[in-house]
């Protein structure tokens, strides 16, 4: 994990344009760059954290401020009733970008057979 800034530090510092679709004290919210379903935003923290197993007692309220944040974006883009939170925790997990981050998707129909639980 690298000591430079990450691309959302750069977004947040605006020296990366981004289609920014909410910002407050605590969080952005962006259109992902690359979509893997027709709403694709990520959920950003502006104090950066690498991975959710890094985070600490002291970020808890920002983490719930996300969960929340999740439920506001869904409800503003209009898919309230049916969307996913992903949050990728390292390498092996699909996590490319070391700041923590939610993926809120929607509007797409998710194969479960991956996620299937056997009980």
């Amino acid at each position: 994990m690298s000591s430079e800034p990450s691309i959302f530090e750069r977004i947040m510092a605006g020296d990366i344009p981004s289609e920014m679709v909410h910002e407050d004290d605590h969080a952005i919210v962006i259109q992902d760059i690359n979509p893997q379903a027709p709403i694709h935003l990520l959920i950003i923290p502006r104090i950066k954290i690498p991975r959710l197993a890094d985070a600490e007692v002291q970020h808890q309220a920002v983490l719930g401020h996300l969960m929340l944040l999740a439920g506001q974006m869904a409800e503003k883009m209009g898919c309230a009733d049916a969307f996913r939170i992903v949050i990728n925790n390292g390498v092996e997990a699909g996590q490319t970008v070391f700041h923590l981050h939610l993926h809120l998707l929607a509007q797409k129909r998710f194969d479960e057979g991956a996620l299937a639980s056997p009980f």
